[in-house]
C-alpha cells in the first residue's frame, strides 16, 4: 500500500488516472450486459466548439447520473458525438475561404464540401478531447457524428417516410431570412432582443377627394411594399374610408383601404399599413383579402427593383433616404421614441428579414400530438415540473417547421426537380430519372436540412435505426433520461420526443431533466464581449477537475440559472485537499490489518455515531439524486465528510489511537471502523470527485480494480444506532459550548485548560466518564475532573450546556480584571448597536414600507445580537464569581 503524498495536487493525478480508465476500457458498455440499462445520449456539442462552462456543467450532470447508476451496477451506456451544426460550421470556412482570397461559389460545391470535411477532420475532435479533461465518462467506442454514414441513412429515411406519409411538403410562405448567413431560419433561430428604436408617422392621401389617413410604424422602408392599409372593422373612426384607396406615398401608387380583425384599434392611430411580403401577420392579411405581394426587399438585404428609386441601397439606408423623402414631401406626422423587440440571428445577430421564400416544411400538429400526449400520461417526465407546462403550452400552439437551409453544409434534401414536368422525385436512393415522367432531366435541390432535423433522430438514429435488430437499440432504447439546458426544449427536447414516438413508437427517454444556465457572478449572462466568459480549461489547470465539478453540481438549484462564484470553487478545491489529509491520517494509522471488517459488538460511542450519520446520509444522498437535486446530494456529502468525518470522527477517534500505541489499549476495531467509512465516503463522492476519489481508493485495501465499479452505498438500517447518535450528539453540544465560551473569554485555543464536568443523574455522568478523553481531545482541556452533586462555581468559567455544567478554573488563565473591562467596553458597544437596530424594528415606518426581506435581515441581525449579549452576560457572570 503506497504511502499517499502530503499534498493534493489534482494536476498529478488527473491524466494518468483518465488514462488508465480508458485502457481498461471501464466506460464502455455491453448490450449483452444482463443487467438493467440506463443510458444517457449526449447533448451533441457543436463540431466547431471548443469547451465554455455550460458544456461543463450539462456533462457533469450526465457524468454524475452515469457514474451513480454504474456504481449502482445497472448496464450504462453514455453515448457521446457531436452535431455537424450546419451554419455555424459553413460560416467559419467560408471566412478562411476569404482570408484566401476565394469563396465557395470559386471552389464549387464538391470542392467546397471536401474543404469542410477536411477542416472537420482537423478540428472536430477538438470539444469531445477536451470533455476528457473533464473526466466524463462516455463510450468513445461509440461516437457518433450526425453527418455519418448511418446517421445519413437514417435522416434520409425519415424525410421520405414523412414526405410519402403527406406529412412534408414544399411551399412559398413567410420565413425568417438571415441575409449575412444566407438562408432561411426557423422561428426558434430567431432570437428576440429589445432595442430603442422610433415609431415614425406619416400620410397617406386619399386618391379621391380630400383628406389623408396616417400609420405609424417602426419599419418605413417596407412601406414601398405596401399592397393596402388596414383598420378594425369595429372602429367607428374610419367605417366609412374602408373600400376607399390612397396613394402610396414616393411610388404613387393607388392601395385600398380594408377591414380586417388583426389590426389593434389602441396601436399607433388604429390604422396599419399591410406589407404581405415582408411581414408575418400582414401575410396572413394578404392571403385573408387577396393581396398582391410585392418583395422590396432581397434575400441580400438590398432593395429590389420593385423598390423603384431606392433599388440597390441596403435596408438601413433605404430608411434614412425614405424618412428624408417623406418629409420632403411634407408627409411625415411625427415620430417619438419606441422599444420593441427585434428578431436577430440566433449564431450571427443580424436583423433578420422576414422574406416570402419557397421551403420545405414539416406538417407539425401530428406529430406533436403524440408528443403531448406521452408527457399528459407520464410516460415521459420533465424535470422541473415548471417546464413541463410551458412544454405542453408551446406543443399546443405549434406550427409546421421550416426544415430547408439554403446552405453546402449538411444532409442534403434528398428530393430531384424535374425540368420536364416541374414535379419532385423523392427517394431513398438517388433516382436516375422522374418518377412522375420518367424524364431523365432532374436535378437535387440545392438546400439541406435544418441541423435540427438530423439530431432530433439522436436517442435512436445513433443506436442503429433503421435496423430493427440493432443491438443498442434493443438493450438502450428507450433512454433512461436527457440532461440538457433548459433553453433548448423546443429547438431539440421537443423535435426528438416527436420523432422518437412517431419512428418508434416509444418516448425517446423516460425523464427529461433541464437545468439552468451558467451565468457570471453577477447573475448577469455570459459573453466574449462583456469579457466575462470562464474558460473551463484554465479552470481545471488551476483548480483542478474535480473542485470544477463539484461547484458546478453544488450551485444546479433546480429552475434556477446558475451564477458562477469562483470562490466557491476555492473553498471547495479546500475540501478535497481536506479529504485528501483526512485519509493520510486514516493511512497513517492502519497497521497489518487494514480492514474494513468491525466488530459491530465493540463499537464505541463515536462509532456507533458516525455510522449512524453515514447510512442517513447515503439514504438522502441517493434520494437526492433519484429527484435530480444534485446541491442537495453533493451538499450532504460534503456536510458528511467536512462537519462529521473530519471535524469530530477522526478527532474523536485520536484518543484511542495514542493509548493504542503507548500499549495501553486495541484501537483495531476503531481503525477498521474509520477505514469503512472513509471507503463508503469515497464511494458516496466518487460522482462528483471521480480522480479524487480514484486516487485516494487505489492507495487503501479494496476489492475490484476501480471505484467505478464499487458498489454505491446505499444506507444500512443495522448500522444505525439512535441511542448512540443522541448520546453523541450531547458530547457535541458540550464541546461546541465551551469551545464558544472559551473563545468569548479569550483564553487561548492553544492552550490547555483545567476542566471540572458535573451531570444531574446517573446516566449523565456515566456519559461524561466514558467520554471523557474525547471530551479533552475535542475541547482541548486537561482530563476532566467528574464531579457530584451541586458544582463551585466561584473563579470558573460556567458553561451550561447538553444537561452538563462545565466549569473553566480561571485562575492564572486570564488576567481577570482586563478581560472584565474587555468585555463590559464589548458590552456597551453592542447595546448601543443592538438599541439601535430594536428601534428601528420598532417604526412601522421602516416594517410596512421596506421590502420584506430587508425588515427580516434586520430581525435576523437583532436575533444574532441578542444572542451575543446573552454570551457575553453569561462570561461576565462567570468572572465575576
Amino acid at each position: 500500500m503506497d504511502e499517499l503524498k502530503r499534498a493534493y495536487e489534482p494536476g498529478d493525478i488527473e491524466e494518468r488516472i483518465y488514462q488508465r480508465w480508458l485502457e481498461d476500457g471501464d466506460f464502455t458498455a455491453d448490450p449483452s450486459d444482463p443487467a438493467e440499462p440506463y443510458c444517457i445520449v449526449i447533448p451533441p456539442p457543436n463540431v466547431t466548439g471548443s469547451l465554455h462552462i455550460g458544456h461543463a456543467l450539462v456533462n457533469t450532470l450526465q457524468d454524475v447520473l452515469c457514474r451513480w447508476q454504474r456504481m449502482k451496477g445497472r448496464a450504462v451506456l453514455w453515448l457521446p458525438g457531436t452535431d455537424h451544426a450546419g451554419i455555424a460550421t459553413q460560416l467559419m470556412v467560408e471566412r478562411a475561404l476569404r482570408a484566401e482570397g476565394t469563396s465557395k461559389e470559386e471552389l464549387g460545391r464538391e470542392a467546397f464540401d471536401e474543404r469542410i470535411w477536411a477542416w472537420k477532420e482537423e478540428h472536430g475532435g477538438q470539444i469531445l478531447n477536451q470533455l476528457r479533461k473533464l473526466g466524463a465518462s462516455c463510450d468513445w467506442s461509440r461516437t457518433r457524428f450526425t453527418l455519418d454514414e448511418g446517421l445519413s441513412h437514417a435522416v434520409r429515411k425519415v424525410f421520405v417516410d414523412l414526405h410519402e406519409q403527406g406529412l412534408i411538403y414544399r411551399a412559398p410562405y413567410i420565413v425568417n431570412w438571415c441575409p449575412e448567413c444566407g438562408t432561411a431560419l426557423s422561428d426558434l433561430e430567431a432570437e428576440h432582443e429589445e432595442r430603442d428604436s422610433k415609431l415614425w408617422s406619416f400620410a397617406y392621401h386619399f386618391s379621391e377627394g380630400e383628406g389623408e389617413l396616417v400609420v405609424a410604424t417602426t419599419r418605413p422602408e417596407t412601406m414601398l411594399g405596401d399592397t393596402a392599409l388596414a383598420v378594425n372593422p369595429n372602429d367607428e373612426r374610419y367605417r366609412d374610408v374602408v373600400g376607399k384607396t390612397v396613394q402610396l406615398p414616393l411610388l404613387h401608387r393607388a392601395i385600398p383601404v380594408i377591414a380586417d380583425e388583426h389590426v389593434d384599434p389602441e396601436f399607433g392611430t388604429g390604422v396599419v399599413k399591410v406589407t404581405p411580403a415582408h411581414d408575418p401577420n400582414d401575410h396572413e392579411i394578404g392571403k385573408r383579402h387577396d393581396l398582391e405581394l410585392i418583395e422590396v426587399i432581397g434575400k441580400d438585404g438590398r432593395m429590389t427593383k420593385a423598390a423603384g428609386p431606392y433599388a440597390g441601397l441596403d435596408r438601413k439606408e433605404a430608411r434614412l433616404r425614405v424618412l428624408e423623402d417623406l418629409l420632403g414631401e411634407g408627409l411625415m406626422r411625427g415620430e417619438k421614441e419606441h422599444r420593441h423587440a427585434v428578431a436577430e440571428c440566433q449564431r450571427c445577430r443580424t436583423v433578420l428579414e422576414p422574406l416570402v421564400s419557397t421551403q420545405w416544411w414539416v406538417k407539425i400538429q401530428p406529430l406533436a400530438d403524440k408528443a403531448i400526449a406521452a408527457v399528459n400520461d407520464g410516460r415521459t417526465k420533465i424535470v422541473p415540473d415548471q417546464y413541463r407546462k410551458v412544454y405542453l403550452n408551446w406543443m399546443g400552439e405549434i406550427r409546421d417547421w421550416c426544415i430547408s437551409r439554403q446552405l453546402w453544409w449538411g444532409h442534403r434534401i434528398p428530393a430531384w426537380h424535374c425540368a420536364d414536368c416541374s414535379k419532385a422525385t423523392v427517394a431513398q436512393e438517388d433516382p436516375s430519372a422522374c418518377a412522375h415522367c420518367g424524364s431523365a432531366k432532374i436535378e437535387q435541390d440545392p438546400d439541406v436540412l435544418d441541423t435540427w432535423f438530423s439530431s432530433a433522430l439522436w436517442p435512436f438514429s445513433t443506436m442503429g435505426w433503421p435496423e430493427e435488430d440493432a443491438p443498442d437499440l434493443k438493450k438502450w432504447y428507450p433512454t433512461s433520461v436527457l440532461v440538457t439546458g433548459h433553453d433548448i426544449l423546443f429547438f431539440w427536447v421537443a423535435r426528438m420526443m416527436m420523432m422518437g414516438l412517431w419512428f418508434m413508437d416509444e418516448v425517446p427517454f423516460h425523464e427529461v431533466y433541464l437545468h439552468g444556465l451558467v451565468r457570471d457572478e453577477h447573475n448577469d449572462k455570459m459573453s466574449k464581449t462583456k469579457g466575462n466568459v470562464v474558460d473551463p480549461l484554465e479552470v481545471i489547470a488551476s483548480h483542478g477537475a474535480d473542485a470544477m465539478r463539484f461547484t458546478l453540481a453544488v450551485l444546479c438549484v433546480p429552475a434556477r440559472d446558475i451564477p458562477w462564484n469562483p470562490k466557491r470553487m476555492e473553498g471547495y478545491r479546500t475540501f478535497a485537499n481536506k479529504l485528501w489529509q483526512a485519509a493520510r491520517f486514516v493511512q497513517m494509522n492502519l497497521k497489518e490489518e487494514a480492514s474494513r471488517d468491525f466488530d459491530a459488538g465493540q463499537l464505541d460511542l463515536a462509532d456507533r455515531w458516525i455510522l449512524t450519520r453515514l447510512q442517513r446520509t447515503a439514504r438522502e444522498v441517493n434520494q437526492a439524486f433519484g429527484e435530480y437535486r444534485f446541491h442537495e446530494a453533493a451538499n450532504l456529502i460534503y456536510q458528511f465528510i467536512w462537519n462529521e468525518l473530519c471535524a469530530w470522527a477522526i478527532e474523536a477517534a485520536k484518543p484511542a489511537f495514542w493509548a493504542d500505541a503507548d500499549g495501553e489499549g486495541d484501537a483495531t476495531n476503531k481503525r477498521r471502523v474509520l477505514l469503512a467509512v472513509l471507503d463508503d465516503s469515497l464511494r458516496l463522492l466518487h460522482p462528483f470527485m471521480p480522480f479524487l476519489t480514484e486516487e485516494l481508493w487505489q492507495h487503501f485495501p479494496h476489492e475490484g480494480h476501480t471505484i467505478q465499479r464499487a458498489a454505491y452505498p446505499e444506507g444500512e438500517a443495522a448500522l444505525e444506532f439512535a441511542e448512540a447518535a443522541e448520546g453523541f450528539e450531547r458530547v457535541q453540544e458540550l464541546v461546541t459550548a465551551l469551545r464558544a465560551a472559551r473563545k468569548e473569554a479569550g483564553i487561548p485555543e492553544s492552550k490547555r485548560v483545567p476542566l471540572r464536568l458535573a451531570a444531574a443523574d446517573e446516566a449523565g455522568r456515566e456519559l461524561l466518564s466514558s467520554q471523557a478523553a474525547v471530551i479533552a481531545t475535542l475541547a482541548k482541556t486537561d482530563p476532566p475532573e467528574i464531579l457530584e452533586g451541586e458544582p463551585d462555581r466561584t473563579g470558573c468559567l460556567a458553561v451550561e450546556a447538553a444537561g452538563v455544567s462545565a466549569l473553566v478554573p480561571l485562575e492564572g488563565l486570564i488576567d481577570v480584571e482586563a478581560e472584565t473591562a474587555r468585555l463590559k467596553a464589548q458590552l456597551e458597544k453592542l447595546e448601543k448597536e443592538r438599541k439601535g437596530l430594536a428601534g428601528r424594528l420598532a417604526s412601522k415606518g421602516f416594517t410596512e414600507k421596506a421590502p420584506p426581506n430587508v425588515v427580516q435581515d434586520a430581525r435576523d441581525q437583532l436575533a444574532g445580537l441578542d444572542d451575543k449579549k446573552a454570551r457575553l452576560e453569561s462570561a461576565l457572570q462567570a468572572l465575576s464569581g
